[in-house]
């Protein structure tokens, strides 16, 4: 069986049910630019051509706690304290605080919608 070559991640698609209060947290604290916004798929350009598209849902996500938490979806900064202090001054709750390996150091939170999102600095 021959794979089907996939060459690049382009799109990543999350459900949000309130669509304004998502749509400014990825906006407004952490820092997208919103490219388009057509019946209710607003899309964030992340980097290279790569697209986070938020999509109406009524169905809210459960939310995970404890060991078993992983993200949906991790970001890379260049300094973790900085972006710590703006997502602290949105209101944006750490449940785990800051966690760390050799080689890098995160945080994960809760976006408006529930999904778990990372934020991680590699040292």
């Amino acid at each position: 069986m021959t794979a089907i070559g996939a060459v690049q991640l382009k799109v990543v698609s999350l459900r949000a049910e309130d669509l304004p209060a998502t749509v400014h947290f990825y906006r407004h604290v952490l820092g997208f630019n919103l490219v388009h916004h057509h019946e209710h798929h607003p899309s964030f350009e992340l980097q290279n051509g790569v697209f986070l598209v938020i999509v109406q849902s009524q169905s809210k996500v459960e939310q995970i706690s404890g060991e078993a938490a992983f993200p949906v979806l991790a970001f890379e900064v260049e300094d973790l304290e900085t972006a710590i202090k703006t997502l602290e001054s949105n209101s944006v709750a750490l449940p785990w605080g800051v966690e760390k390996r050799s080689g890098s150091r995160w945080v994960k939170f809760y976006d408006p919608a529930g999904n778990l999102i990372e934020i991680v600095q590699f040292l």
